[in-house]
């Protein structure tokens, strides 16, 4: 969440940089440096009357000493007055700082300066290419594939849940946990901490990490308790440190976590979105740094990096993009992501996006640091990833690594699924 102070100092900065994710802030600014002005005013009419509240109650005192009732009752009378007025002054300000609050929350995060001009996801900037795209010859869809080897059931997953969840089986179940235990292994030697946290979260936690208001609808609500069904390890694990003041000796904290996510996905329909290609219920293992506001960047490059290093292990060809503002996301200042290519589909799968929320988060989360001898806090920055999200990696593997024998396993997961192939 934009700070005020950010917005008041830097207005003109503020609605050109929103501009370019296609964002018109102008009149919510406005709105808001107007109520912003009015509760200054009406704190320092509070702070007045206040005042005068207090030397009154001094002055009542010492009336009653020297026996002058009659000043003591007038005082009185201006006491009981004066409470009056600063009961309605505090009902005033604190409705104008709730509508303060409410038009912050619809303002997104501005994006970095190397963020591209663009409207949606073919202005994307493309960083590089890498690996030699299979041929499609020959190879089958990996929904096709997963019923020949019976490793997913789409439909007895429909069944059971409904479109969108699918049932692994057997070579198929193996292949997930496999994945999921080696993005862990990777990540441990990384330097990350694992966490296994919860996957539903409350309210503050939702609105902690930007994901509530539910502008788009996408989370699953249970209603009865008012929980949230989580989208990502994001929200749980950056809210572990929501309301807290970490050591800047800590920087750079580094955490990650295996969990299903949950996306209602609504409005999402056609080809692009069969099989694995876009799913309710998937698994996926998150990164997420909380970093030093002037070691953010460098920090966003190691991820980039440690993302990459995962899909060459797995040896699929991949590509890079620099998100434009009108792709990013709501909370994000700057995102790559990743998409690797699918064989017979013939086309590129996002299966990760590493981004920098710089103090965004940290704000909503009130998650603060102090410098060495400094009696000030200051905001931190959070940094997430996507290392990585299984359904699309799991639909490449399948169709890029079609052989006669069978489906070939990549080799850093031999050992972890405990065979070679998929037959």
């Amino acid at each position: 969440m934009l700070t005020l102070q950010e917005i008041r100092e830097n207005r003109g900065l503020v609605i050109a940089k929103l501009a370019k994710k296609n964002f018109e802030s102008g009149s919510i600014i406005n709105d808001l440096l107007t109520l912003d002005d009015s509760r200054k005013t009406l704190q320092a009419e509070l702070n007045n009357d206040q005042s005068e509240l207090n030397n009154l109650s001094k002055l009542i005192g010492q009336f009653i000493k020297e026996n002058k009732t009659d000043e003591a009752n007038q005082a009185k009378e201006r006491t009981s007055v004066l409470k009056d007025k600063i009961k309605s002054i505090e009902d005033k300000h604190q409705e104008v700082s709730e509508m303060i609050d409410k038009l912050l929350v619809l303002l997104p995060n501005t994006p970095h300066e190397s963020v591209p001009e663009g409207k949606s996801s073919n202005d994307n900037q493309l960083i590089k290419t890498v690996g030699e795209m299979p041929s499609s010859a020959g190879k089958l869809p990996h929904w096709e594939l997963a019923k020949k080897y019976n490793i997913i059931d789409f439909e007895l997953g429909t069944k059971i849940a409904g479109a969108g969840f699918p049932l692994y089986i057997n070579k198929g179940a193996k292949l997930q946990r496999a994945l999921i235990n080696f993005f862990l292994n990777e990540a441990e030697k990384a330097g990350y901490t694992e966490y296994m946290p919860p996957i539903v979260v409350n309210e503050e936690s939702g609105f902690g990490t930007g994901q509530l208001p539910d502008k788009e609808g996408q989370m699953y609500h249970v209603g009865k308790d008012n929980l949230f069904l989580i989208p990502t390890a994001e929200v749980p694990v950056t809210n572990i440190f929501r309301d807290v003041i970490v050591n800047v000796s800590d920087f750079p904290i580094k955490c990650t976590a295996y969990t299903p996510c949950f996306r209602r996905e609504a409005g999402t329909y056609g080809k692009d979105v069969r099989g694995l290609n876009r799913l309710h219920q998937f698994d996926k293992v998150e990164i997420v740094r909380l970093e030093h506001p002037n070691n953010s960047y460098q920090a966003l490059e190691e991820m980039v990096g440690y993302v990459e290093s995962l899909v060459v292990k797995l040896g699929l060809p991949y590509r890079i993009l620099r998100l434009c503002g009108g792709d990013m996301s709501f909370t994000s200042a700057l995102t790559y992501d990743f998409e690797v290519y699918s064989s017979a589909q013939e086309r590129w799968l996002e299966v990760s996006s590493v981004s920098n929320f710089e103090s965004y988060q940290a704000n909503r989360l009130k998650l603060r640091f102090k410098e060495e001898g400094q009696k000030r806090t200051v905001l931190a920055h959070t940094l997430n990833g996507s290392a990585l999200a299984l359904p699309r990696i799991v639909a490449a593997l399948l169709e890029n690594n079609q052989t006669e024998k069978g489906i070939k396993i990549p080799e850093c997961l031999v050992a972890l699924t405990g065979f070679e192939y998929i037959d």
